[in-house]
């Protein structure tokens, strides 16, 4: 059970505080306990159950969960554009939207960007299949990872890059010290 205070990720909402837990009312003689969530990135309250198991809900990214994930960014594969057909592209975005896996959808946007690349490098542009679920995989993820890091959702890319700037020049001098 969540307490007040605790940050959680509410389904395709994102990231929510728990505002309060209180009995429901509506539910007849028996008062249910719910959580009222309340976004970050949406202007309204959300009434959950606490026995709630029909909408995705987990702790969100502590601030060294977040450091960590952005750590192994470099080490990841974004999928090759080519191997997949466009209904199997599908499945996969909704795949790892659905999983609220940060790492699935850093994975997700990356293959996203490389499908963007690939298509400018041919003068065309991105479908927009791909242009929804990277609007929805970047809402989800940039919005755990600015109140995990405590910055505005704004400045997540670009802290991201830096951070990966960084781990990449570490990791090239580790492999060659002295120049």
């Amino acid at each position: 059970m969540y307490q007040v205070g605790d940050v959680i990720v509410y389904g395709k909402m994102g990231v929510c505080t728990v505002e309060s837990i209180d009995p429901d009312g509506s539910s007849g003689d028996s008062q249910e306990l719910c959580y009222l969530l309340k976004p970050f990135y949406h202007n309204c309250s959300i009434s959950i159950p606490v026995s709630n198991t029909t909408v995705f809900t987990r702790p969100a990214l502590s601030r060294e969960e977040a450091e960590r994930l952005i750590e192994i960014i470099p080490s990841l594969q974004p999928t090759d554009c080519c191997d997949l057909t466009p209904q199997q592209w599908a499945a996969r975005y909704e795949e790892c939207t659905a999983s609220h896996d940060c790492r699935d959808l850093i994975e997700l946007t990356m293959s996203i960007y490389r499908k963007k690349r690939l298509a400018e490098q041919q003068k065309r542009k991105l479908g927009a299949v791909e242009e929804r679920y990277m609007r929805r995989a970047e809402g989800l993820l940039f919005g755990e990872l600015a109140v995990a890091l405590d910055i505005p959702r704004e400045e997540v890319q670009s802290y991201i890059s830096s951070r990966v700037d960084q781990l990449v020049q570490q990791m090239d001098e580790s492999e060659h010290p002295g120049g």
